[in-house]
């Protein structure tokens, strides 16, 4: 619906960032249009709160291949396509450092892909690709969060509340920043000279 209300040249591509030959399917129909790729920006991500105890394998599954798998599929895909200048941009999660119950598998995996991030630009930096993890609170759109906590049951939920309560987060006075707020730090980043590089960068929202 997006690529059409933006039109031509905007097209969209249906992908399973965990399934690799859904990647693969996906960078070939990218392809057919255009040869090079000058940006790849890894945002999917899936996340549920729940202890390690009570986890299903499909949850596992799921984070596991959406939040890890998923961008180093799609990046040795973007990889043959791309040139000198191009940019990678891996969207992590304040998680990563910040006290959460509840989120290990969320927490480990955004952790696995900064530290794969930071492996992967020493393999590509002599071709002057650059690749920079983007580290990010919690954001909304258009009144929306961004999360999938709408989808979460209600006592996961409420659970999930609680848990945090004890270690004395409480989530439900947690500042939230407009998604465009951090889109615009992916312009900051693709606008940066091609003499300059960043590769981490951490942001969140703040109580106005």
């Amino acid at each position: 619906e997006l690529a059409g209300e933006l039109g031509d040249p905007h097209f969209a591509v249906e992908c399973d960032v965990g399934d690799a030959d859904s990647v693969r399917a996906a960078f070939a129909r990218i392809k057919e249009r255009h040869p090079t790729i000058d940006v790849l920006i890894n945002n999917a991500a899936y996340y549920e709160p729940v202890k390690v105890k009570d986890v299903t394998d499909d949850v596992i599954e799921r984070v596991v291949r959406s939040n890890f798998i998923g961008p180093i599929y799609t990046c040795r895909e973007a990889l043959g396509m791309m040139e000198k200048g191009s940019m990678i941009i891996n969207v992590s999660s304040e998680s990563v450092e910040e006290p959460f119950v509840m989120l290990s598998l969320y927490q480990s995996t955004k952790a696995g892909m900064e530290r794969f991030s930071k492996a992967l630009l020493e393999e590509v930096k002599a071709d002057g690709i650059r690749v920079c993890v983007v580290r990010a609170g919690p954001m909304s759109d258009g009144g929306q969060a961004t999360s999938s906590s709408s989808q979460w049951e209600m006592d996961n939920a409420i659970k999930f509340f609680e848990e945090n309560l004890k270690i004395g987060r409480n989530l439900a006075e947690d500042p939230i920043s407009d998604a465009t707020s951090v889109t615009d730090v992916f312009r900051m980043l693709l606008d940066l000279k091609p003499d300059f590089r960043v590769t981490h960068v951490n942001v969140g929202a703040r109580h106005s």
